[in-house]
């Protein structure tokens, strides 16, 4: 990998791990709902603008089922759910959570797909699950029913990533990444719409609200995915995904830094493990490899 192409996976996992500092801050004001819609909605319309300005036709009328079904999967649940998880969860915990999705994505792709499991793979799963129960209920935030209630939520989202990945391959896998990123953030706004009276403004939308909300909305969603799509043409999309390793760790950070949030032994514990499972599960031997294709 070249030093470009590792700044940019770099620039990338702190930019996803402030994303969850950043619901952490917005979530308690806007609510979950409201905060997923204005950051797909102005992600979504910027990156429209862009697209426009590049003469890039977006093909609304071919692809709108596709931009509505991955928009729903691929943003506006997990970004609702991560948002409601917010309300409740340290930064970090959501981030580690949000790093089990490739493993919901071998359970998807093995049955919407008929990828094999290999012994590999449930070791991985096993280990995540295990991960992911010791820090929901060793780590730093006291045990209750609303931890747990947002931890599911987290999971939920990072399930809803695999079904999109599922999906995606399905589907999807000749509209150019570009278009489909821009197309699912406007379909994700679409979608959330209707909803957006269910829940309420919970505080006051101070300017310091405004200036993050836009941050998660442009940096987050906007800037984020068109960094991550250079990724995956310059070094392909097994070494992009390396970024879901790096992720927890800046939330961490972040959230330590900026919100206090306390990390300890447990959750350190708990992060590597998800990561290891990770790995276990996205990284497959060259031999295994060669058998799946």
């Amino acid at each position: 990998m070249r030093s470009a192409d590792l700044i940019r996976l770099l620039v990338l996992a702190a930019i996803w791990g402030a994303s969850f500092l950043f619901m952490r801050i917005v979530a308690p004001v806007l609510g979950a709902l409201w905060t997923a819609e204005i950051r797909v909605a102005v992600a979504g319309l910027a990156m429209l603008g862009f697209m426009l300005l590049m003469k890039r036709g977006m093909n609304f009328r071919a692809h709108w089922k596709q931009y509505l079904v991955l928009g729903t999967m691929n943003s506006a649940l997990p970004f609702a759910l991560f948002s409601y998880a917010a309300l409740t969860l340290p930064a970090g915990y959501s981030a580690i959570l949000n790093a089990t999705s490739p493993l919901w994505g071998a359970l998807v792709g093995a049955a919407v797909l008929g990828e094999t499991l290999t012994p590999r793979k449930i070791a991985g799963l096993v280990t995540g699950v295990v991960g992911v129960a010791f820090l929901v209920r060793l780590g730093p935030a006291q045990f209750s029913p609303e931890v747990l209630l947002a931890a599911l939520a987290c999971v939920s989202a990072a399930l809803c990533y695999g079904i999109a990945g599922a999906y995606s391959k399905k589907k999807s896998s000749g509209i150019a990444p570009p278009l489909m990123a821009t197309g699912s953030q406007l379909g994700a706004a679409l979608v959330l719409l209707p909803f957006l009276p269910l829940s309420p403004i919970r505080g006051e939308v101070t300017p310091f609200v405004m200036l993050i909300t836009l941050l998660l909305a442009l940096l987050c969603s906007a800037v984020a995915y068109f960094i991550y799509f250079r990724l995956i043409a310059d070094v392909g999309p097994t070494k992009a995904l390396t970024v879901t390793f790096l992720i927890p760790l800046f939330a961490l950070v972040w959230g330590t830094l900026f919100l206090g949030e306390a990390i300890n032994l447990n959750t350190v514990i708990g992060c590597g493990m998800v990561v290891l499972a990770t790995w276990l599960v996205v990284f497959q031997p060259v031999q295994a490899v060669a058998k799946e294709a």
